[in-house]
């Protein structure tokens, strides 16, 4: 550059003579650095005052909503020995299909006709009941015939004793008019003797007299002896109807003793029946064990057992089963302190494993390749330090890809509010969490900053 183009010579003529002057010079290309350093200052100045959406970073992978979604794992119900596989992995089956069968490894269960004999056991069973249900009613219709047989057998025996009782009362009257004539016999004899002393009668009248008074002493006698078998007959009597009714008690208890056995022998069999009836309805329900079925729709993952003849216990997992069309949710792991920022409804970008995506956070509206999302779920306690939020397809936006599939990656941001870039900058150098944001559903109607205004024009009021 010739020294008479030099800036300094067309304006400071005191200096032109001056040839040091003229050789000091500032470089073209510091100009231009300087230029484009403070335009970059400006425009750094600038971008500060970018709206930025704060928002919380979380990682986790792709679940289901609902349980019955999620990978199945298919167990045995009973123990036994693979006998045959009907599927393969990777096949979709059906509810109800058939995926494995398994035979009997248990000694009690391996009589192929267990079923029929059990059934024969129970019919069996079940006419012993019925035979002794007839000899109940049969013991109750003796202890009838009994009780009937008590009753006339108790009338006879009360007449027989009325009737003997009148015999005594007879015999009483006999005896007080034996005696009466007896009385009169020793009176005449006494004075047919004393007119014999006296001569006045013979001999012979004497001994007609003493005849008359052995014949009256006879009857007397007699008339005692019939009195006395009729009281012994009457106390016979008394004795025999207290007997008869001990008697027919004994008989009674003994019919009582034998129908309560009966009674007894038939609750028993009720039992032992009720009994062969539930392991009649096992052994049916176990036959049907010996098929694995599908438990619902679905493609089978895994085979968990290999082979024909490997022994499985019951309840062991035999493969695994994948539900068809799931409800997916991403399950993200939040930190505890970001927590309170979460509620339910919250928006959520999410990157999935697999499908390219250009990402700024802070500008959810210029990514590339995410999805929209809503929180659906916040977890109440902690998993190995942080929150589990399950995060469902927000239905106002794009729908996820249909080649999703369970257990994949996911890259999750939740959106809180916006902030100027230099305020996120401050408060990322200085540790401060985002600023808390309320629920989106909630109905007071007003934006951060009519809170903030409202919150200031409280605090004046305080004042």
């Amino acid at each position: 550059m010739p020294f008479a183009e030099h800036p300094l010579e067309e304006t400071n003529p005191l200096t032109a003579s001056f040839r040091s002057f003229r050789r000091v010079q500032t470089p073209r290309t510091g100009r231009v650095l300087a230029r484009w350093l403070a335009a970059l200052g400006v425009l750094a100045i600038g971008a500060g005052f970018l709206p930025w959406t704060q928002n919380i970073r979380s990682t986790g992978r792709l679940t289901t909503l609902r349980p019955q979604d999620r990978p199945q794992d298919v167990p045995s119900t009973i123990a036994g020995r693979i006998a045959g596989w009907r599927i393969r992995e990777g096949q979709r089956v059906k509810k109800g299909d058939t995926l494995v069968e398994i035979s009997e490894i248990k000694d009690k269960y391996f009589d192929p006709q267990l079923l029929e004999r059990t059934r024969e056991q129970l019919a069996a069973k079940i006419s012993a009941l019925e035979q002794n249900e007839g000899k109940t009613v049969a013991l109750g219709d003796q202890q009838d015939a009994l009780r009937s047989g008590l009753a006339v057998s108790l009338d006879k025996a009360r007449n027989k004793v009325a009737q003997t009782r009148l015999k005594v009362s007879s015999e009483e009257a006999g005896l007080r008019a034996a005696e009466n004539d007896f009385a009169i016999a020793q009176r005449q004899l006494d004075r047919q003797e004393e007119l014999y002393r006296q001569g006045l009668k013979s001999l012979t009248e004497v001994e007609q007299r003493r005849l008359k008074f052995q014949e009256s002493r006879a009857k007397l006698q007699e008339s005692q002896n019939k009195l006395g078998a009729s009281r012994q007959e009457l106390t016979n009597s008394q004795l025999e109807l207290s007997s008869l009714q001990a008697e027919y008690q004994d008989k009674l208890a003994k019919s009582e003793s034998d129908r309560r056995s009966a009674v007894a022998y038939q609750f028993d069999s009720e039992g032992q029946i009720s009994k062969l009836r539930n392991e009649l309805a096992n052994l049916s329900i176990r036959a049907g064990y010996y098929a694995i079925r599908a438990p619902q729709d679905g493609y089978v993952v895994r085979a968990l057992k290999q082979g024909i003849g490997e022994i499985v216990k019951e309840g062991e997992a035999v493969l695994t089963v994948m539900p068809i069309a799931p409800e997916l949710a991403a399950e993200l792991y939040v930190q505890p302190m970001d927590i309170p920022l979460l509620s339910v409804g919250r928006k959520v970008r999410l990157q999935f494993d697999g499908w390219p995506a250009l990402v700024f956070s802070g500008w959810p509206g210029t990514s590339f390749g995410t999805f929209g999302g809503r929180v659906a779920v916040i977890d109440n306690i902690d998993s190995q330090g942080q929150y589990r939020v399950l995060v469902t397809p927000d239905p106002e936006l794009e729908a996820w890809p249909q080649l999703l599939r369970v257990g994949s990656g996911v890259y999750g941001w939740a959106l809180l509010d916006n902030v100027p870039i230099w305020y996120e900058l401050w408060r990322q150098l200085n540790g401060f969490p985002p600023d808390f944001v309320g629920s989106p559903t909630d109905q007071s109607g007003k934006g951060k900053s009519e809170k903030k205004a409202d919150k200031s024009a409280a605090e004046e009021d305080a004042y």
